[in-house]
């Protein structure tokens, strides 16, 4: 699968849950932060666990002023968790309306080429069961 391909399917999602190193897409990536933008605006649900290294505070920080955030939007949106030494060799991966007929790919997290891994139904679901665990031990709310 490429990158066009991806950005067709975020295009067309309700939900997009990101799961991060560095927010390499969304910031650096032309397509996609233009993508994100549009969808923001189409009231997109984007919610995203990321990795508490200090980049990713400066990263979260351009991503509120990016896309005109509230402080109270970025925090309902990003799950930080404690920084561990796995992040550089972290895949971003993302997983699309996981409520409905879930998707989940995943992409080098930074300095990508254009290809992305399509995960099959199964290992897509399973996916999408840890993030939503994960989103509510932490956050204490349900996606």
């Amino acid at each position: 699968m490429t990158l066009k391909q991806l950005i067709k399917i975020e295009d067309k999602a309700k939900q997009v849950w990101v799961i991060s190193p560095y927010l390499h897409y969304d910031l650096q990536n032309k397509d996609f932060s233009e993508l994100v933008s549009v969808n923001l605006g189409e009231k997109t649900k984007y919610r995203y666990i990321v990795p508490a290294h200090p980049d990713i505070h400066k990263n979260i920080d351009v991503y509120r002023k990016k896309y005109s955030l509230s402080e109270e939007e970025v925090s309902r949106q990003f799950l930080i968790l404690p920084e561990n030494d796995f992040t550089p060799f972290l895949m971003e991966i993302a997983i699309y309306d996981a409520h409905e007929e879930c998707i989940a790919c995943a992409a080098p997290g930074i300095h990508g080429e254009n290809e992305v891994i399509r995960f099959d139904d199964q290992t897509a679901a399973a996916m999408a069961k840890s993030f939503r665990s994960i989103w509510k031990k932490y956050k204490r709310e349900k996606l």
